[in-house]
């Protein structure tokens, strides 16, 4: 063991004043790192989980990338196009896409004796992937969309169903403007509710053949497909790859094919939680901004604490690289410390609020009912790899103060 590190270690865990312990300047400098760290690991699991939780809902509701037609406008009364089993084969085998299904829509009117709301009728096809709604499924069943007796199953969010009085079993009319008003009567097999108003107080789910008719459409025409990818982070280049290579196929009626990824769709949702990120990044510079003056100022202390021991170590010979290096391992103790404390109370107060939600959120206004928290270990791995290079580099320019003490006036500091 060098010199520096020992009279380093000694100076953190030695006897002071007859009990051990490190010294006030060091329990300070230690705290600011504590706190820094745990508000750093606590800003960027709350981003994390709140940006992913509210992709997923909007992703639960729309899919990755949607093929429409190229003519559709920005309403749920599409234009029909065709779409093939084989060519819908050839999205399926496209690396990088989970999976891929026809869907169709309908605005409409949901009418009870006492009120009324507008709602988009949702249609989907056997394949269709019920995973998202059943995570939300709050009483009944998911609809079964192949019923050719009796009224048509649909699955209604809890938002309508509070807002017109219905529940589970009831049947409730639906009304279509088209060339004439169409009234249909369907069955609510399902409640459901995800917190993302804006989708729950509009969608209801039914089968595809529903829409169809509604529209009057032949069973070959969709609304559109619905493509789900394996990484959300090759949503881009998928979406790329699909647009070029279906951008101009035409199928039956001369309709062709738009290709648009969920950030197209909703871009203000999207550019609204990629502003989340300055956020996070003006926490962060925050946080590491007062842990690293928090060090400056106890490394400094410690050095004026320290006169008599610099004086006495230049008196026998030592240089002013080997005593800067004593400070310097004595800065690189505190911050480890800080930020192993820092991690363990950090990450404990996060598994509190996704285990338990301990933080609510008001679900109209977040979208969310509680703090979201996804603990992602790479980035706490990042964060710790920068707080340490940073307080470290901040901790050079301070530690050359003792180059500038003398050895008689420090023998004799009091």
């Amino acid at each position: 063991m060098g010199i520096e590190l020992f009279l380093a270690k000694r100076i953190l865990f030695g006897v002071r004043n007859g009990s051990k312990g490190a010294p006030p300047a060091s329990r300070i400098a230690l705290l600011g790192i504590i706190l820094g760290l745990a508000v750093m690991i606590l800003s960027v699991a709350i981003v994390i989980g709140f940006k992913k939780e509210v992709r997923n809902k909007v992703i639960g509701f729309g899919s990755h990338i949607q093929i429409t037609n190229f003519d559709n406008n920005s309403s749920y009364e599409s234009q029909p196009i065709v779409v093939s089993d084989s060519l819908l084969r050839d999205i399926i085998e496209t690396p990088g896409i989970r999976q891929a299904d026809r869907f169709a829509t309908k605005p409409g009117i949901l009418k009870t004796d006492d009120d009324f709301e507008g709602i988009v009728l949702k249609g989907v096809d056997s394949i269709y992937d019920w995973s998202f709604f059943k995570s939300y499924l709050l009483k009944g069943d998911l609809p079964d969309i192949n019923k050719t007796e009796g009224s048509p199953d649909i699955l209604l969010s809890r938002f309508l169903a509070d807002r017109l009085n219905l529940n589970v079993g009831d049947k409730i009319n639906a009304y279509f403007v088209q060339d004439q008003v169409r009234a249909r009567r369907f069955s609510i097999s399902g409640i459901y509710e995800t917190g993302f108003t804006d989708y729950d107080r509009i969608f209801l789910i039914t089968g595809i053949r529903q829409v169809q008719r509604l529209n009057d459409w032949d069973k070959d025409h969709i609304s559109g497909v619905e493509i789900m990818v394996d990484d959300y982070r090759q949503l881009d280049a998928l979406t790329d790859t699909l647009y070029f290579r279906f951008a101009s196929l035409e199928e039956t009626g001369d309709d062709t094919f738009l290709v648009r990824s969920i950030k197209e769709i909703v871009p203000q949702i999207f550019s609204w939680l990629d502003l989340l990120d300055i956020n996070v990044a003006v926490i962060l510079l925050l946080m590491i901004s007062v842990s690293g003056f928090t060090m400056i100022s106890g490394l400094l202390i410690l050095i004026l604490e320290r006169t008599n021991m610099i004086g006495i170590l230049k008196a026998l010979g030592e240089n002013d690289t080997s005593i800067r290096k004593i400070f310097l391992y004595l800065s690189f103790f505190l911050i480890g410390r800080g930020m192993l404390w820092g991690n363990v109370i950090g990450i404990s107060i996060c598994l509190l609020q996704k285990y338990f939600h301990i933080i609510k959120l008001d679900a109209s206004v977040y979208y969310l009912s509680a703090v979201p928290i996804d603990i992602d270990p790479v980035a706490i791995v990042l964060l710790n790899l920068g707080t340490l290079v940073i307080t470290m580099l901040l901790m050079i320019a301070p530690s050359y103060l003792i180059t500038k003490i003398a050895p008689v006036k420090a023998i004799r500091f009091e």
